[in-house]
């Protein structure tokens, strides 16, 4: 009895280098093969964190009012005007015998001027303070030498804070015991400097 005729297996070779890379690069990532590319992939993202967020017309009417207002209550002018008003309520004092409305007037006037003058200030120092960051921030990033940890560093928590100061500690330890209070710029590169002159100190003793 004659056997069925079995149709050929298909033999497996081993695919060559060419072949391999290819496979290889079709199933990875493009951006981290070409770091070119990598970057692109970064942009949108990048663009996102850094895009301005959108405000609403009247969002961006009491900005410019309290803006203006801010500026305006800083003046001389602004003081001028509130000294005439407590004059001219003083010397209205007689006029309505002293009474209990007639001090009630200033008293409610200056309550509600308090109130309102509370928020301007806290925005205008809350601006100040951010300004004041970004300005250190930038400094911070484009010296040499210093450290990055301390961009930021306003938005750390107590804890962290602590721990910096903890850190930074070391920086008059580490000064105090070569005699030089200006020569460290960071925890890092203050704990290599100090090595260096350890090891130097060292050769030249023996």
């Amino acid at each position: 009895m004659q056997r069925a005729a079995q149709a050929p297996r298909p033999v497996k070779c081993a695919p060559s280098n060419a072949a391999f890379r290819l496979h290889f690069l079709s199933r990875v990532d493009p951006a981290r093969v070409n770091p070119e590319t990598k970057r692109q992939a970064r942009l949108p993202r990048l663009r996102a964190l850094t895009r301005a967020p959108r405000r609403t017309a009247i969002g961006r009417a009491l900005e410019r009012f309290s803006r203006a207002l801010t500026a305006w209550v800083g003046t001389s002018w602004a003081f001028g005007v509130a000294l005439a008003i407590v004059v001219a309520w003083a010397f209205t004092g007689p006029l309505f015998g002293f009474s209990d409305t007639w001090q009630l007037v200033i008293n409610t006037g200056t309550t509600i001027v308090t109130f309102l003058m509370v928020f301007l200030i806290q925005r205008a120092q809350n601006n100040d303070a951010r300004a004041i960051h970004l300005k250190l921030n930038e400094i911070v990033a484009a010296l040499h030498g210093a450290s990055n940890r301390l961009i930021n560093v306003e938005d750390l928590t107590e804890d962290e804070v602590r721990l910096l100061h903890r850190h930074y500690s070391q920086l008059v330890a580490l000064a105090r015991e070569t005699g030089e209070l200006t020569q460290s710029h960071s925890v890092e590169e203050a704990a290599a400097r100090h090595e260096l002159k350890l090891i130097r100190e060292e050769k030249r003793a023996s």
